[in-house]
């Protein structure tokens, strides 16, 4: 126990240190530093990175522990090299340059600073206080503590062209978290590049979770996460089975990240002849747009989005996008489901006669199909609608049938959660602008980066409303029965989100009676649903309106089912049952 109490003490002092070495590294970066004190902050990122060395070797010559090469071994010796390799590079460029330059720039020793705190935080034990904290409510809190920490960078100096008041960067902060898309103020122009890197941050962290970051890296560094964590996340997730909660936070990860790598790559090779822009700019444009799209956040670094004048017309980009914000929103399960159901049909197909790929039942889980059904029903009335009714409308400018049909695809699915416009908003037939309401509202697929009510929600209410009509006492659908449970919580989800949508509207209305209704209408719709769309009515909101609608799409992203189960102390369920009545309906 002697030999285990300094590595402990060493570890917990390097977390402290390295947390307060990212927070200034951050302060360092937004703010403009006389050059002391940048000489001072760079000495202090040099003696983490020290302390970090000298950690990682106590990790591994302590006694009575045996030297094993393992998958932390390896992340250990690889950083280690990675630092290495940095130190080297940002020494020779100081020499090169001069021992008096301020070291400001030097994004290298930042960068090893964050791996440092990320590492030793990682090594500690994770696990949820169910006394203090319920799943509920540390859902929430983490959510909040983002976007105010969001807020807070984005108005650091740097960050930005001009000056951007609290309720702005409060906004943008929490439709960047909230994976929504909505601005008070032009991303592109308004924001500096450290602005948009802050941004980009705060929609990966918001459209994952950081609990999925943080439960990761624990069992990553661990080997393993304790059993109330592990019970906390299935109660967040609603996932039946808790031993599957290691295995699938890793294919959220591994299938998240593979898929923004993919989708940055093809964009790239479609704005390879963009004019204008250098590699760097391409390069940036294709990594965030590969991440707003996959998190459904809608946000881009171009004023009028896909509508402008050079991506107008690139239709390969155009499809590029939407199939990664269509597999964003399909939720994480449901994509991991069906990428193990095609490799293992695949594998039947090349293996005809083995053993091992014999058929397996069920194999595409009935939450799988009735969402791909669902999505694909909801993605063909779209295409269908705004075909019909914007064909000689906004569509009129794409000369070709192939490029009306792109940008018909790209305006019908872009509605499930993903707000990025190829169109003029304002220029929408009000057919297609209710339709986009509709679609709006019901969003994406479960544990997805999207909102909305949810393609599952919709699809049981649907089939408890058919079963009605047939005098159907039970939900049936694929030869199995839907339990209470999932029908009693897609009503009270249909009906919550209809409450807050309408008390956005009124109190919108109210404030600001000069506003087109319908304008306010689609602005909640898509604030609740974290779409992102507007009708041009975003910047026009006074600062009680721009709070409104924030709240809109802080309850839309993580329900307002959860805060209630967040709120509300769980009551035990009786051992009696009161006796049954029917209540007259209609």
């Amino acid at each position: 126990m002697y030999v285990g109490i300094p590595y402990r003490l060493l570890n917990k002092f390097i977390v402290v240190i390295s947390l307060i070495g990212v927070g200034v590294a951050l302060i360092d970066s937004g703010f403009t530093l006389s050059a002391w004190l940048q000489q001072v902050f760079h000495l202090f990122y040099l003696s983490i990175i020290l302390l970090s060395f000298v950690t990682t070797l106590r990790r591994y010559i302590r006694p009575k522990i045996r030297l094993t090469v393992n998958k932390v071994a390896v992340f250990d010796l690889l950083t280690s090299i990675a630092i290495l390799i940095l130190l080297v590079l940002h020494f020779t460029e100081l020499f090169q340059s001069g021992l008096s330059t301020p070291a400001d720039g030097f994004i290298a020793i930042k960068i090893a600073v964050l791996v440092t705190f990320i590492r030793e935080i990682s090594d500690n034990n994770f696990s949820l206080n169910r006394a203090f904290l319920n799943p509920g409510q540390f859902f929430i809190l983490s959510f909040l503590s983002v976007i105010l920490v969001g807020s807070l960078l984005l108005m650091m100096p740097n960050a930005t062209n001009q000056p951007i008041s609290f309720i702005d960067a409060l906004f943008t902060a929490t439709s960047a978290v909230c994976v929504t898309g909505l601005i008070v103020v032009d991303t592109a122009t308004h924001f500096t590049t450290f602005g948009q890197v802050i941004i980009l941050g705060l929609i990966q962290i918001g459209g994952l979770g950081i609990l999925t970051f943080v439960t990761y890296f624990s069992y990553f560094f661990k080997g393993g996460i304790s059993y109330e964590t592990q019970l906390s996340i299935s109660e967040m997730t609603y996932s039946p089975r808790m031993g599957d909660m290691v295995t699938t936070l890793k294919s959220i990860l591994y299938v998240t990240f593979g898929i923004e790598a993919l989708a940055a790559i093809l964009i790239y090779i479609s704005v390879y002849d963009l004019a204008g822009m250098s590699i760097f700019e391409r390069l940036f444009f294709s990594v965030f747009h590969a991440v707003s799209a996959f998190c459904n956040a809608g946000f881009s670094t171009f004023s009028a989005g896909l509508y402008d004048e050079s991506l107008r017309f690139n239709y390969p980009l155009q499809l590029i996008i939407s199939i990664t914000f269509l597999f964003g929103g399909m939720g994480f399960l449901i994509v991991v489901n069906l990428l193990r159901y095609l490799r293992h049909r695949m594998q039947r197909a090349l293996c005809r006669d083995g053993q091992r790929y014999a058929y397996q039942p069920w194999l595409l889980s009935i939450n799988s199909r009735i969402t791909l059904i669902t999505s694909g029903a909801l993605l063909l009335v779209g295409l269908i609608g705004v075909m019909m009714f914007e064909y000689h409308g906004v569509l009129a400018e794409h000369s070709s049938w192939y490029g009306k049909l792109v940008a018909g695809l790209f305006t019908a699915a872009t509605p499930r959660t993903a707000g990025f416009n190829n169109i003029d908003m304002n220029a929408l037939a009000f057919p297609t602008i209710m339709l986009t309401i509709f679609l709006m509202w019901i969003g994406a697929s479960p544990n997805s980066t999207g909102g909305g009510i949810k393609t599952s929600t919709f699809a049981i209410a649907f089939l408890n409303t058919l079963s009605l009509a047939r005098g159907q006492t039970k939900v049936e659908v694929f030869k199995r029965e839907i339990a209470d449970n999932s029908i009693r919580r897609a009503f009270s989800v249909m009906w919550l989100s209809l409450l807050v949508i309408g008390l956005g509207v009124t109190l919108i209305s109210y404030d600001q009676p000069e506003l087109d209704l319908i304008k306010v209408i689609f602005e909640c719709f898509s604030a609740y649903s974290t779409v992102g769309l507007s009708l041009n009515l975003t910047t026009e909101l006074s600062t009680f309106s721009k709070l409104v609608v924030s709240f809109i799409m802080f309850v839309g992203r993580v329900s307002m089912l959860t805060i209630f189960i967040a709120l509300l102390k769980n009551r035990h369920e009786r051992n009696y049952r009161y006796p049954t009545e029917e209540i007259t309906i209609n």
